[in-house]
């Protein structure tokens, strides 16, 4: 037993005077531990006073029955209301066998920590056994001390989540989306399989945030897997895992992405990248709740809600026997569709001024202005990117522009993502007499440009890495790098 420097701070709930002696004579040898700082007759003063003095008492010892009309487990009920984290030990003068299972059952379930009679060896001086009725109060504070440390992670945890869930905020008030975040709540309190369709750049990724921080997993581990960007070589070791000796270089056992998100939910986007022997394991896993570890002969079991995404016409994979079929009718269980940004223009000018607002604090910049004239050029453009794109052209407006964003500003943060002409029309800023810039930048200027070209003519960020010719992680990294993803 480890006791702490603070004092206990007791209330002592008893009506007989008697009794209020000998639990005060008990409890003075260890006056430098604990503390009786009050005592009431009955229940309505002690629920009165622990209203008042919130977190300054430890520990409640209390009669069984006293006046007044509230007791017992009632009373137990509504100072646990007041404050969880207030342990309770239940003196008794009923005559009752100490192994009586029944009353004490009731006693636990209302929330009391310990109990005992009135009547030891020595009625006239102290309170029930001495020895074992201090270590109770010690052991009580003990467990308050650790009930409030649990509340106060609790407490930062719901902060965090509630944090995770402002800056993952859905925007838009379109029908389109009113429908959609109406949808969010079901999907949430569901465990069902997701799977969420939408163009690419659309927010699929928002909305699977929003539904797992909404649902009863929202304290567990939120697993994002972009199936595009892993090798298929390694497909298998980075999803379910491995033991140590598995195979040549395996000198210790990896946990699977899976074995992560136990408990708590996965979101495999572009779900349709993975290889067919991937995808039979992973039907495994929805089907059986275990995972099959590289180098185990026993399985894993594993609770994960699995949502998944793709930008492609999954239906169209299935009949080219790229998917399977059992895995496809797996997953989209409750589907779930992102619009197209220019089916929900009425949404641009709501999500350029959030965009606005939070790059000008990142940047240490005022948010600037937007005249009609220029918002209604961000209106009729047909953002072949979505949302995505949006927020790529708000970047480079908060770059060009100064107080105000003019039509001119707008139009060229619109072409220096989509300039595609001959010759050096598309690289002006590039080929420029008056200002030439340095190599490094002209080069990230092209690799942005052609990045951006080549995913707009594209199905997936991994039909862009194909078409590149260039290595899935190899594009994942340079996205990066250039702030794309």
């Amino acid at each position: 037993m480890i006791f702490q420097d603070k004092n206990i701070s007791i209330l002592l709930i008893e009506d007989e005077e008697f009794d209020v002696r000998r639990v005060k004579k008990t409890v003075e040898p260890f006056s430098e531990k604990m503390e009786i700082v009050h005592f009431v007759s009955n229940g309505k003063a002690a629920l009165e006073y622990l209203e008042e003095n919130r977190n300054k008492i430890d520990v409640v010892i209390m009669d069984y029955q006293i006046s007044g009309g509230l007791m017992g487990e009632d009373l137990i009920h509504k100072i646990k209301t007041i404050d969880s984290s207030i342990q309770i030990i239940v003196i008794t003068k009923m005559t009752i066998n100490l192994s009586d299972y029944h009353f004490a059952n009731r006693l636990i379930k209302a929330g009391a920590f310990w109990y005992c009679t009135k009547y030891p060896g020595d009625i006239d001086d102290f309170i029930y056994q001495p020895t074992d009725f201090i270590l109770s109060i010690f052991n009580a504070h003990e467990k308050s001390l650790l009930e409030r440390d649990r509340m106060r992670s609790m407490q930062k945890i719901k902060r965090n989540v509630a944090d995770i869930l402002l800056q993952k905020k859905i925007i838009g008030e379109s029908p389109l989306m009113l429908d959609l975040k109406n949808d969010l709540d079901r999907l949430a309190q569901s465990n069902i399989n997701i799977l969420i369709r939408g163009a690419s750049g659309t927010g699929k990724e928002l909305v699977a945030h929003n539904i797992h921080y909404r649902s009863d997993r929202k304290y567990e581990n939120f697993v994002v897997v972009n199936c595009g960007s892993l090798p298929d070589q390694l497909v298998e070791s980075e999803l379910f895992g491995y033991e140590k000796g598995a195979f040549t270089g395996a000198d210790k056992k990896k946990p699977g992405l899976f074995e992560i998100a136990n408990h708590g939910t996965i979101f495999l986007d572009e779900i349709t990248e993975l290889p067919l022997a991937a995808q039979v394991k992973l039907l495994r896993v929805i089907q059986e709740g275990e995972i099959e570890k590289i180098g185990r002969t026993e399985t894993v079991k594993v609770d994960v809600r699995v949502i998944a995404a793709t930008n492609r016409n999954i239906e169209q994979e299935v009949r080219e026997k790229r998917f399977r079929e059992d895995l496809y009718y797996r997953l989209n269980v409750l589907p779930v569709v992102v619009p197209d940004l220019k089916k929900r223009v009425e949404d641009i000018p709501s999500l350029i001024d959030h965009f606005l607002r939070n790059i000008s604090i990142d940047m240490g910049k005022e948010k600037p202005i937007i005249p009609n004239e220029t918002m209604q050029i961000f209106v009729k453009y047909d953002w072949p990117g979505n949302v995505r794109e949006l927020k790529n052209v708000v970047q480079r407006v908060l770059f060009h522009s100064g107080n105000t964003v003019s039509p001119m500003n707008a139009v060229k943060a619109l072409g220096i993502v989509y300039e595609t002409g001959g010759g050096d029309d598309g690289f002006k800023d590039i080929f420029n007499p008056e200002n030439i810039i340095d190599l490094k930048d002209a080069e990230r200027v092209f690799r942005e440009r052609y990045f951006n070209f080549v995913r707009t003519h594209s199905v997936s960020d991994a039909d862009a890495a194909k078409k590149m010719g260039i290595a899935p992680p190899n594009y994942y990294r340079m996205m990066k790098e250039l702030g794309l993803k």
